[in-house]
């Protein structure tokens, strides 16, 4: 009905009208794209039948933005790093070229946080981020621009990397939609920072999307060959499904208590699903995902099978420099001295903190294991988790400071290997997003990408920003 060179425009449009709010796009690609849709419009009215087209490039001439720690041909590649800040991409990430061989069209690269390691998409590069919703409010980290372009009608699909919840922080803050696919399935070649040691095993790249229906066609893509470890072309029967629901992580010290109306907006979902597919959702409380953060902190600092230790963040944040010292950078900043954000420095202190208690530490990561064995018992080939995405709404700028561990929600499943669907469930009575997550255990993506298609239907999906 409409040409590829029409889209394309009314996607650029678009971003140059609510950008300058939002902040999302920090480097544009329009020229190269239109020209890229000028090829797709020629190629449709020269080329073979629709069929022929459809299977060899599925994404054929759909927009799609690109988080700015990928490599994106001629985008810069600095991951909110000041001393990268010089730093152009010389090739594509590996999912990038799938999705450009796919027919997609980036746009441009989006924001993130300094060294993709905090919830708050903010550096030294290129600002902060603002949620469409309410722009005194953050979009999440951190693939931060990703869920923030998309939410504001920006682009229709969004490539994210996760390792504690950078993809569904931002879908859920943002109202999308963003899946963590099973561990080791998508490849993360071509990002900076990527993952060495221990944590190849819990850096996961995924989608994010606006409708849920484009999940599962964009991560065909991403996982190429991978692919073949799912079961995407399983069919699902809902009402076969075992439900289980978990409404908070049982009390961490270190965690906010979880938001009267997200406990409102999971219950709707369970109720709905008992009344309509006919299930009996059942409530389970596992007693160790109270110390998520915990196994989390152990795990990500453990050493791999070959004992090799996990990368510093201190190492990472001297990339192009001089070594940093984090207690400096800290004096630094307090005079407005320092090129690093607050929460990276805050990260590099406490790292050294978590290796000084080395048999606590190992015996957090044989919980992790232990609860993993559970989580894995508890689904089975045909169950899924319901769990909150966080345990507040989109906070108020900055103020993340204040909670730095709520990220715990999500970051426990990246230790697990699980894959995970954030799921949109509309706006609460602030008219931010609400949302949930849906877990099932490795390799069984299909049952929470099928449950988040019938939960999109149910409760809406997600709403344009100032809709309401």
């Amino acid at each position: 009905q409409v040409t590829c060179i029409e889209v394309v425009e009314a996607y650029v449009e678009r971003i140059k009208e609510v950008n300058p709010l939002i902040n999302a796009v920090v480097k544009d690609r329009f020229e190269e794209a239109l020209q890229e849709a000028r090829q797709v419009d020629k190629l449709l009215s020269e080329g073979p039948g629709d069929d022929c087209l459809e299977e060899k490039f599925p994404l054929l001439g759909v927009p799609i933005t690109v988080k700015e720690a990928f490599s994106l041909y001629g985008m810069p590649n600095t991951s909110g790093l000041v001393n990268r800040r010089n730093v152009i991409a010389t090739s594509d990430a590996t999912v990038v070229s799938r999705l450009k061989q796919a027919g997609a069209i980036p746009l441009g690269v989006t924001n993130c946080s300094e060294l993709c390691m905090w919830y708050e998409s903010s550096n030294r590069v290129y600002g902060r981020t603002n949620n469409p919703y309410d722009l005194q409010r953050i979009v999440g980290g951190s693939s931060g621009g990703e869920g923030s372009v998309l939410a504001a009608a920006c682009s229709v699909i969004g490539v994210g990397s996760d390792i504690g919840g950078s993809i569904r922080m931002p879908a859920f803050f943002n109202g999308v939609f963003g899946h963590k696919p099973t561990t080791g399935v998508v490849p993360n070649d071509g990002q900076f920072p990527n993952a060495h040691g221990v944590r190849t095993s819990y850096l996961c790249t995924g989608p994010m999307c606006r409708y849920a229906e484009d999940l599962e066609p964009v991560l065909r893509v991403m996982a190429g060959p991978g692919v073949n470890k799912l079961k995407l072309n399983e069919k699902v029967s809902l009402e076969k499904i075992k439900f289980h629901c978990m409404d908070h992580d049982g009390g961490s010290i270190f965690v906010s208590p979880v938001d009267k109306e997200i406990l409102q907006a999971q219950k709707r979902v369970v109720e709905h699903l008992e009344s309509d597919l006919g299930v009996q959702v059942q409530r389970v409380a596992i007693h160790k995902m109270k110390y998520s953060f915990q196994i989390w902190s152990a795990m990500m600092s453990s050493k791999d099978s070959e004992g090799q230790e996990a990368q510093r963040f201190t190492d990472l944040l001297g990339d192009h420099g001089k070594p940093v010292w984090p207690l400096w950078e800290l004096m630094k900043w307090l005079v407005g001295m320092s090129s690093h954000t607050l929460p990276a420095i805050a990260l590099g202190l406490t790292e050294k903190l978590v290796n000084l208690n080395l048999s606590g530490k190992a015996k957090l990561v044989s919980m992790g294991k232990s609860l993993q064995e559970e989580m894995e018992a508890l689904l089975g080939p045909d169950g899924v988790l319901l769990y909150p995405s966080h345990p507040t709404i989109a906070p108020k700028h900055h103020s993340p400071i204040c909670m730095p561990f709520n990220f715990a929600y999500t970051a426990i499943f990246n230790v697990l290997g699980l894959p995970v669907t954030q799921c949109p469930l509309g706006l609460g009575s602030e008219g931010l997003p609400l949302g949930i997550q849906l877990v099932a255990a490795a390799y069984n993506d299909h049952l929470t990408l099928a449950v988040a298609r019938y939960l999109e239907k149910a409760f809406g999906g997600w709403v344009l920003p100032g809709k309401v």
